[in-house]
C-alpha cells in the first residue's frame, strides 16, 4: 500500500510564499513521477507541476517562474514551493505519484493521491 501525506498550506496574502511537502510511504519499488495539482471550487483538478524519475520537470504555464517542484530521495519528500502568490492560486493541493509497487506475483503500475492541504491566497 502507498500513502501520501500532505502538509504546508495555509492562508497566506497576495505575494507572500508557502512551501507544500509531500511524504510518501509505503511499498513503492520505483517512482515513475510525483506531481501536484488543484482544484479550485467548481473548477476541474489541474496539474500545477510535475518531476521525473529523472528529474525533469514541468509546470502549468500559470505558475512558470514562481513555483518550484523539487525532491529530496533521502526523505522521501517531494516539494512545492510557491512565491509570488495569488488570489487565483486558491485551491485544495494534491499530491500525487506514479510509482511502481507489488508484492508475491502481483506487480503493477499505479497513481496514487494525498488527501489534499488547502491553500487560500487573500487580497
Amino acid at each position: 500500500q502507498v500513502q501520501l501525506v500532505e502538509s504546508g498550506g495555509g492562508l497566506v496574502r497576495a505575494g507572500g510564499s508557502l512551501r507544500l511537502s509531500c511524504a510518501h510511504s509505503g511499498n513503492i519499488l520505483r517512482i515513475n513521477a510525483m506531481g501536484w495539482y488543484r482544484q479550485a471550487p467548481g473548477k476541474q483538478r489541474e496539474l500545477v507541476a510535475t518531476i521525473s524519475s529523472g528529474g525533469s520537470t514541468r509546470y502549468a504555464d500559470s505558475v512558470k517562474g514562481r513555483f518550484t517542484i523539487s525532491r529530496d530521495n533521502a526523505k522521501n519528500t517531494v516539494s512545492l514551493q510557491m512565491n509570488s502568490l495569488k488570489p487565483e492560486d486558491t485551491a485544495v493541493y494534491y499530491c500525487y505519484a506514479n510509482v511502481y509497487t507489488g508484492s508475491g506475483t502481483h506487480y503493477y503500475t499505479g497513481n496514487y493521491w494525498g488527501q489534499g492541504t488547502q491553500v487560500t491566497v487573500s487580497s
